[in-house]
């Protein structure tokens, strides 16, 4: 088993290098040299060191505190142009320089980011196995026997092995997330078209998006955030928006689960059990669980491979393979030229039939917040997958291949271990476009409660949402009193869209006094700063549309306002303060700590 040490968390080095105890030549060194000792077949090419060194040098003079990811080592799958670096989508006789990087590529360098090279893949992205490359099989990092996922192997076995990071993938039918089940990472697969794909070349590319491999959610998050943009020469491109539904709280959301008899394992016991113990930590970290009729969604998966979808495929590469059949691998040739039987006629059915199966979907909606699924049934090995390639590539995508289809966002996230097979395993959750850094923020706290966080890494108390590039301006405003999730006040925030970014506390120099009810408002605490006689509050933060906070504010009454709230992490937020006058005949609660125990 690869332990979690091995994993190179951007945190730790951040603080490495804000504190001066690193550089990023001497973190790069020492990267270019265990990949120098590492299984060579991750890699379709490697920058050379001179290569590497020239970008370290670009972030001479920078303050590695502007620069979210200053000198953090990264791998771009081979199918995502970077600058001066051919792109061979795993086929070499395919492939081409660009002279400009992938949007996302750019603006992860301009972050402080540095490329290591780029990885392996199933060839022309298609298959959830990674076994489908002329240029080998990067080896599964827990048991070399098995596979490591497609079609982004390479980048997900480069993460689990300690050479980057993060890494960036793709994600049409699942390449996101199962080779992050395989391999004991997170696996971001946002809305599509949160990320530019101009520069990626097309699996399907009405499906296609980039993703994030990571050792937690909130790296994953961070780099996402550093993407995530309009891009308006991508036609596939949506800015961010804010959903029109009020936001759930992570703490106490309704999960849904397919029902007993629509899960499949083929044949996995352990990893039945597995879900679910997972079923069983969602309720313990207080979300509701409700099964709901997974059906609408196998059928939408059903599609992906049996209807006109292939066609996609086709129409990305149709001139090459035509001109050079012989250079496809074999069970990548045979997919796709499945495209040329099908007819206009038999795309518009099945176009028809996913809307009506969307409708379906989407139905659920109105009674969860989000739904759990297994990522994959069960592992396989490299034995198994060459002698039933089609079947088990189909049984690998059994709870991913619909996600694009349906237009869903989701997070793949690690679970457990199966003991017999010496392999990890996890679990997805997944919600409507645009639920983006909802399902983060419950996928952040799933992950934590496994236990399985990797060394070095942030706990899930320590995750702030992204913005993801919305589209609508938003103000974080900490609430500590009636405006609390479930309180009476609650809906002042949620009927204005807000959505709750994360529970914290106060730095410890605030007293809490407890103000009586008065017509129209209730009983609410007021906070006013004392640093010698202060304690640290408890209070949630939410994102408040800038477009409701006028009137959000007007509506506040006195002796409370707004004014800066400090943080128990050093930040700054816009907060709840009460007039110093009124204190004088209010109940003083500060050991409490919380206005949540002191109503109780």
């Amino acid at each position: 088993m690869i332990p979690a040490s091995n994993l190179l968390p951007i945190a730790t080095l951040r603080e490495a290098y804000l504190n001066g105890s690193k550089t990023p030549r001497e973190v790069l060194s020492g990267i270019l040299k265990a990949c120098d000792e590492t299984d060579p077949k991750i890699w379709i090419e490697r920058l050379s060191s001179g290569a590497v060194m020239a970008r370290v040098d670009g972030l001479e003079g920078k303050d590695p505190a502007t620069l979210p990811l200053y000198g953090i080592p990264f791998a771009i799958k081979d199918n995502i142009d970077l600058a001066g670096i051919p792109t061979t989508a795993a086929c070499p006789e395919y492939a081409y320089t660009p002279a400009e990087s992938a949007p996302a590529v750019a603006r992860l360098i301009e972050a402080g980011a540095i490329p290591v090279g780029k990885t392996n893949l199933d060839q022309f992205a298609t298959g959830l196995v990674g076994v489908r490359s002329p240029l080998g099989i990067p080896e599964n990092p827990f048991q070399k026997d098995y596979i490591p996922g497609g079609s982004s192997s390479g980048s997900a076995v480069a993460v689990a092995r300690g050479l980057v990071s993060f890494a960036l993938g793709t994600d049409t039918a699942g390449s996101g997330r199962v080779p992050a089940s395989l391999n004991n990472l997170v696996g971001v697969k946002p809305s599509c078209g949160l990320v530019s794909c101009t520069g990626v070349v097309p699996a399907c590319r009405s499906l296609d998006c980039v993703t994030v491999f990571a050792g937690t959610v909130a790296e994953g998050a961070l780099v996402l955030d550093v993407m995530a943009a309009f891009d308006p020469e991508d036609p596939y491109s949506r800015p961010m928006v804010t959903p029109p539904e009020p936001a759930a709280d992570p703490r106490s959301a309704r999960i849904g689960v397919p029902r007993p008899e629509q899960l499949k394992f083929f044949g996995n016991d352990e990893a039945a059990a597995l879900f679910e113990t997972s079923i069983a930590r969602s309720r313990e970290l207080g979300w509701e669980v409700i099964e709901i009729d997974f059906e609408p969604f196998l059928e939408a998966a059903r599609l992906l491979y049996e209807g006109p979808w292939v066609a996609e495929r086709l129409a990305a590469i149709e001139p090459f393979l035509e001109a050079s059949p012989d250079a496809v691998f074999p069970v990548t040739r045979k997919i796709i030229e499945g495209a040329y039987g099908l007819t206009a006629v038999e795309t518009f059915r099945a176009e028809y039939r996913l809307r009506a199966l969307k409708r379906k979907a989407d139905a659920v909606w109105e009674s969860v917040d989000a739904i759990l699924t297994p990522t994959l049934g069960t592992p396989y090995t490299t034995a198994e997958v060459d002698a039933e390639p089609v079947q088990l590539n189909s049984n690998l995508g059994y709870y991913t291949n619909f996600m694009n289809l349906l237009d869903y966002a989701a997070v793949a996230v690690p679970a457990g271990f199966l003991t017999k097979q010496g392999m990890p395993w996890g679990v997805t959750l997944f919600g409507p476009a645009f639920r983006d850094p909802f399902l983060l923020s419950l996928a952040a706290r799933f992950h934590a409660a496994t236990g399985l966080l990797p060394e070095g890494h942030e706990p899930a108390s320590a995750f702030t949402a992204p913005s993801l590039g919305s589209s609508e301006a938003t103000i974080a405003v900490a609430v500590c009193g009636a405006h609390l999730s479930g309180l009476p006040l609650n809906h002042q925030l949620t009927s204005r869209g807000a959505s709750l970014v994360e529970a914290t506390t106060t730095a410890p120099v605030y007293q809490m006094f407890a103000l009586p009810p008065s017509d129209p408002f209730p009983a609410r605490p007021g906070l006013v700063r004392n640093d010698a006689l202060g304690a640290a509050i408890e209070i949630e933060i939410w994102n408040v549309p800038a477009t409701g906070f006028g009137s959000f504010v007007d509506g506040i009454g006195a002796p409370l306002g707004i004014g800066k709230l400090a943080l128990s992490d050093g930040r700054e937020v816009s907060g709840f303060l009460c007039e110093f006058h009124v204190i004088e005949d209010a109940e003083e609660i500060t050991a409490l700590g919380s206005w949540r125990r002191y109503l109780e």
